[in-house]
């Protein structure tokens, strides 16, 4: 590729992006200050194109610094910060313990303090299928007998539920560690540097977001877990030579996409899109690749069919396919009544009656989808479908924005996550903030052997002033952490590191499947936080164009 030609791709992929992310400020500030995009305002499409171009250039000089870090001799200050970063590596044979044991001592005061743990988040739910036995398919089957059946477990033999609660978090942590120290075994063998695998392990001990979570019942934690390795796998696809000659990785990516499925529905419908992507990018071995990716899949449909058909589990409910749909119409409803003509009303009704309308909040769908008549929607879909489709002919700006008033938090970087206030749960009522559940739902009660740190992970939790901090904020924001990942990866694009590029297929796959979803919640995204220390190393990596350096121990590090 000649001179011209690489400027000119690297100005399309710099201006893409500029373009963008220009498109995400602009539509989010309007959206978050007056819950609207008018798109016939032509203002906002000359602050676009305005902001587009100085954007592009931004970015092209912030590319040409990370080149330069690449070609930069930094020996000296290299050298000065690997020998910092030296106290977590001790012996090679000790290194993964230590990780191991350094991040269960940094969630474990955390864990006292919130004791039994954040039990939250359809939480009560699950464990009610297992008490009663009642399932359905409404959350994974997996999780709801993992979590329900730990509890009902304990308590049958000790009495206490908040023993059984405590149990599945103590479980959680182990699982959440041993990834972590696989990660950190996994960067040490690519010989990325210390200084990196120091940042990561201090990121994953002690980032409010990543050990909320990581001590939180909801099913977000071991679906991002079971990503992680699925993404540690498609490194290891796209730059080692090792992957399809070792037993262990096949297995590992079997078991990794399984898991990922069970545990979130959506993780299913990205690893299907998925597979034909990673078919065309990794041509040499695509006959053994599709069959790794067939054995996942069908892996992940005999455990839940299984389950399914043994725990009789009631598949009957369609809203949560439907939330973008459900939520369009009742804005619609609202904003512009006129669209429903004839008999358009009345068939309207028939799955959302007017109650169930008039409780419309822009940003979150569950109080009108819970109210949703999914036997009156099975009965006649395609009614339904017409009736969806028609309406949004008449009224395609009104759909839009009920679509971006529930996923703009994803893309948004100066989001203030709210979309609860005003809402009363078991021991509090949300006010003007719900980055994080912070609740302990019955049948367990808070216990907390650490009162001053509990209060500290309440406010982190329940206060905006964490959002409000520039630059910081955006460490918290999923939107934020959204548009540092696709810097990267444009980046590594415009670079031409396609090897390194793997790792971001499943990101984003996921990421699109969570702007159907009922709203904007760090929980939704959590691999964004659980993940930035592999994408960290990538970066690292990319950083290494032609040579590596040899520091003096004699070990081959990314500079």
């Amino acid at each position: 590729m000649g001179r011209g030609e690489k400027q000119f791709r690297s100005r399309l992929i710099a201006g893409v992006f500029s373009l963008l992310f220009s498109a995400a400020i602009l539509f989010g500030a309007r959206l978050d200050r007056v819950e609207n995009v008018d798109v016939r305002d032509v203002t906002l499409w000359l602050q676009l194109v305005t902001l587009s171009i100085i954007f592009t250039g931004m970015v092209r000089l912030l590319w040409l610094l990370f080149d330069s870090l690449g070609k930069r001799e930094r020996k000296g200050r290299r050298r000065y910060f690997e020998k910092i970063a030296s106290v977590i590596e001790w012996t090679d044979g000790y290194a993964d313990v230590l990780s191991f044991l350094f991040l269960i001592l940094c969630w474990m005061p955390v864990f006292l303090a919130v004791y039994p743990g954040f039990f939250v988040y359809d939480a009560q739910d699950e464990y009610i299928q297992v008490a009663t036995r009642a399932f359905s398919t409404h959350h994974p089957l997996v999780h709801v007998l993992l979590l329900g059946g730990m509890i009902c477990g304990v308590h049958k033999l000790t009495d206490s539920y908040n023993l059984g609660i405590a149990c599945y978090m103590v479980f959680q942590m182990t699982a959440a560690a041993g990834v972590f120290a696989f990660l950190f075994s996994y960067l040490r063998k690519k010989k990325v540097s210390r200084v990196v695998r120091l940042i990561g392990i201090v990121w994953l001990g002690l980032f409010p977001t990543v050990v909320m979570f990581t001590l939180c019942s909801a099913k977000d934690a071991l679906f991002t877990l079971a990503l992680l390795l699925l993404l540690v796998c498609l490194l290891e696809m796209g730059t080692g030579e090792d992957f399809f000659g070792k037993k262990g990785w096949q297995f590992l990516f079997v078991s990794a996409g399984a898991g990922m499925m069970l545990f979130r529905n959506n993780g299913f419908y990205a690893f299907l899109v998925m597979i034909p992507l990673l078919l065309f990018l990794h041509k040499k071995r695509r006959g053994r690749l599709f069959l790794l990716a067939v054995c996942a899949v069908a892996g992940c449909l005999f455990i839940n069919g299984g389950l399914k058909a043994v725990l009789h589990a009631d598949d009957s409910e369609y809203q949560e396919l439907l939330t973008v749909p459900i939520q369009q119409l009742a804005r619609t409803y609202k904003y512009a009544p006129e669209a429903f003509v004839g008999e358009d009303l009345e068939i309207l009704y028939e799955v959302l009656d007017e109650e169930a309308l008039s409780l419309y909040t822009p940003r979150l769908s569950d109080p009108v989808k819970y109210r949703f008549d999914n036997e009156a929607f099975a009965r006649d879909k395609g009614k339904y479908a017409k009736l969806w489709l028609r309406v949004g002919m008449k009224k395609p700006l009104v759909y839009l924005n009920a679509w971006w008033m529930t996923s703009y938090g994803f893309w948004y970087p100066d989001t203030v996550i709210n979309v609860y206030g005003g809402n009363t749960v078991f021991t509090f009522t949300y006010k003007d903030n719900s980055y994080f559940g912070y609740e302990v739902e019955q049948p367990g009660v808070r216990e907390s052997k650490i009162p001053w740190l509990d209060e500290v992970y309440r406010k982190l939790s329940l206060e905006v002033w964490k959002e409000k901090v520039p630059v910081v904020s955006w460490l918290f924001s999923p939107g934020g952490m959204f548009w540092l990942y696709a810097f990267l990866f444009a980046w590594l694009l415009n670079n031409g590191r396609y090897e390194l590029l793997y790792p971001f297929l499943p990101i984003f796959l996921i990421w699109l499947t969570v702007l159907l979803g009922p709203t904007y919640l760090p929980r939704y995204v959590l691999f964004f936080w659980y993940c930035l220390p592999l994408f960290l190393a990538i970066a690292q990596m990319g950083l290494d164009r032609d040579a590596k350096n040899i520091d003096t121990q004699g070990e081959t590090v990314y500079n």
